[in-house]
């Protein structure tokens, strides 16, 4: 399995509009961050997780042509503000897209994006045109079990997702303990930590490794960082084994059965 990291950033994005703080004057290629979304290939499958606003250049960068589904986890503007750029992936492949969301994420999709629902145009590209399937529980995906990760995120339910080795959960502030035991022994854990002062809504730096080390990843990306932690010290904070992310990584993922 492929993991791209097509966005690493927070809702502003960094730089933010305005700021002339040293992480948003950085030089450092690694500080300039899109809202936080994946990428993942697996047998010859292609994944999208959230429709961050960047999408259209995320995947022009990573040179995305072909998405086979997308998974959301929570309808915060950051995650889905890309949405409209799903139809290009409709006109590629000239078919219905699938995407797999929680009840209420679902229930937001729907909401905002109805008319990604029905079937409008006689073609495709006009408009995203997608088949929505909602989840309470694990899923197939391509002969794939799906484990949803279930997290709180000050009112809002989130959900990060384990598939095979790679557990991934961002903007998560309390995650449950049937949820700490899906992030147990991945290969590799991706997790949201979104500065060194605590926040309401989001985990922490430290936070975010305290669940690291009861978890045991054998190797952890942090994402989500917010324009207070530069690259470089975030990355001096960090165990061996942790390695701050930033737009545009690939890594490699062996393959293991699903948990």
């Amino acid at each position: 399995m492929r993991l791209t990291f097509l966005g690493t950033g927070t809702s502003n994005g960094i730089p933010i509009i305005g700021c002339t703080c040293p992480v948003c004057t950085s030089l450092d290629p690694r500080d300039r961050r899109t809202r936080t979304s994946a990428f993942i290939q697996r047998n010859g499958r292609n994944i999208l997780i959230d429709t961050a606003t960047e999408l259209r250049l995320q995947a022009i960068d990573a040179g995305i042509s072909k998405v086979d589904a997308v998974l959301f986890t929570h309808p915060h503007a950051d995650h889905l503000g890309g949405f409209d750029d799903l139809r290009r992936f409709n006109e590629i492949d000239q078919a219905h897209l699938p995407v797999y969301a929680g009840a209420e994420t679902a229930k937001q999709l729907r909401d905002r994006f109805g008319y990604a629902f029905v079937d409008q145009f006689p073609f495709y590209g006009g408009k995203p045109d997608l088949k929505l399937h909602e989840f309470n529980g694990p899923f197939d995906l391509f002969g794939e079990t799906v484990y949803p990760i279930e997290a709180t995120h000050g009112s809002w339910t989130v959900h990060g997702f384990r598939i095979g080795g790679l557990a991934y959960l961002t903007d998560a502030k309390e995650i449950p303990d049937a949820s700490m035991d899906l992030l147990r022994d991945a290969d590799v854990l991706v997790l949201n930590a979104l500065r060194e002062r605590p926040h309401p809504t989001h985990l922490s730096l430290d936070e975010a490794l305290e669940v690291i080390e009861d978890v045991r990843p054998k190797r952890a990306y942090l994402v989500h960082l917010a324009h207070e932690l530069s690259h470089a010290v975030a990355e001096s904070r960090v165990p061996e084994h942790v390695t701050v992310a930033w737009d545009g990584l690939t890594i490699e993922i062996p393959d293991q059965e699903s948990t």
